[in-house]
């Protein structure tokens, strides 16, 4: 087992600042040189005050700012143009980037497409729904309508 203290936020193991304890090769060959961890050290406290306050300083301080900003995302659609076959079937899926894009483009917010889950591969044309965590304690679903490029 080996001791990190994470970088980034990472789904289902933490938040930036976070010590955590991992299996050795997911540490090793997975999250150290993917820049998501660094050892955890004697002096690490230090670190860890630092991480956390720059968490801190990026996340969305004020609860109404976060709750305008979900019933902003909630009540409107965002449309995705994706290059698509004459079936409906995209070439490739939409990522989170794209997602984040379209909403940035849409003049909803500027979303960081780390935040964003989409639970099953989009692939077709249509509405489909993605989630984004906002706060720790305060998650959207974004209407995503998927229409082929032309």
């Amino acid at each position: 087992m080996a001791k990190l203290i994470l970088t980034n936020e990472v789904t289902g193991l933490g938040s930036a600042g976070d010590v955590v304890e991992v299996k050795s090769g997911f540490a090793r060959n997975y999250l150290i040189p993917q820049g998501f961890a660094v050892a955890w050290t004697r002096g690490g406290e230090k670190q860890v005050a630092s991480i956390r306050a720059g968490r801190e300083a990026r996340a969305i301080h004020d609860h109404e700012e976060a709750v305008a900003l979900k019933d902003a995302l909630e009540s409107n659609k965002v449309k995705l143009s994706v290059k698509a076959g004459n079936e409906g079937r995209l070439f490739g899926s939409v990522k989170t980037g794209h997602v984040a894009d379209a909403v940035k483009a849409a003049g909803l917010g500027d979303l960081d497409k780390r935040k964003i889950q989409i639970s099953s591969a989009i692939k077709v044309v249509g509405e489909h729904e993605a989630t984004v965590r906002l706060r720790d304690d305060l998650t959207a679903v974004i209407t995503l309508q998927v229409v082929a490029a032309k």
